[in-house]
């Protein structure tokens, strides 16, 4: 395993050869609330996670106990003028649209309180594999605000509008059990076990053709929303994209003389 760090409250910690990779939110004493500096370092790690080709798939956690992430850090903004906001908003967008943004397949390990900001960033995850005690949702509108992370464009892409619309506009926060009902996270598991079965979870899907997997995410994400004739033409364009690489020869090769692949990523 190896560590690297993005300013003071990003952690990213590579495995199994690089391919797996964790970022870490470690903004403990604020139970990592979205400031400047935090976005700011978010969007670092993404932009460094996107540009290595050795990365299969991303795990986004926490190291707080008690919190995934609860969202803007309203005490920062509260000493903001509106010139202040005007000016952090690139920043903090930056963050949500970097997690959103990365071409590997991503999971967010969610235990505690998920939060506006905190939840958006999950949101922009593939998968969100939750613990039983996180409690998510979008309660911008109880401060005067909308979610600005995503949010109004990714929670409806799950749960659809009208449930979405509900949500957003209760700003009520949601329990475990109940999230998993909704749609709202994607895997259940015990307390604790958040981190520990998206990281298994990653390792699973790891072990697939990198090439492949990212064709798959393009594929899945721009294909998303678009009438089906459009989406089979996404869907052949990442077919094209992948049908003559190393990867393919290696993954048919391997497949006939029954061994692992060796995946040349390319």
């Amino acid at each position: 395993m190896s560590e690297e760090r993005f300013g003071e409250f990003v952690l990213v910690r590579r495995y199994e050869e690089g391919h797996v990779a964790e970022l870490a939110l470690d903004r403990p004493k604020a139970m990592n609330a979205v400031s400047t500096e935090m976005a700011r370092s978010v969007a670092g790690a993404c932009a460094a996670l996107s540009a290595d080709r050795g990365v299969r798939v991303v795990v986004l956690t926490s190291t707080h106990e008690r919190a995934f992430c609860v969202g803007a850090d309203l005490k920062e903004r509260n000493s903001f003028t509106d010139a202040d906001l005007v000016r952090q908003r690139p920043v903090t967008r930056g963050a949500y649209t970097g997690v959103l943004e990365l071409p590997m397949p991503t999971i967010a390990a969610v235990h505690g309180f998920a939060l506006g900001g905190g939840f958006e960033l999950a949101l922009s995850c593939d998968v969100i594999v939750a613990d039983r005690t996180a409690v998510v949702g979008l309660p911008e509108v109880s401060v005067g605000v909308i979610p600005g992370g995503g949010g109004t464009q990714l929670l409806p892409r799950r749960v659809g509008a009208a449930r979405a619309a509900e949500l957003i506009f209760t700003a009520r926060r949601v329990e475990a059990a109940e999230a998993r009902e909704l749609g709202l996270v994607d895997v259940l598991v015990d307390e604790g076990r958040d981190r520990e079965e998206a990281l298994s979870l990653a390792s699973r899907i790891a072990a697939n053709s990198p090439v492949g997997l990212r064709a798959a995410k393009r594929a899945l994400r721009l294909g998303h929303g678009l009438d089906l004739p459009a989406g089979l033409e996404v869907e052949d364009a990442a077919w094209r994209s992948v049908a003559f690489s190393g990867d393919r020869a290696e993954g048919v090769a391997a497949f006939n003389e029954k061994r692992k692949p060796q995946w040349p990523g390319e």
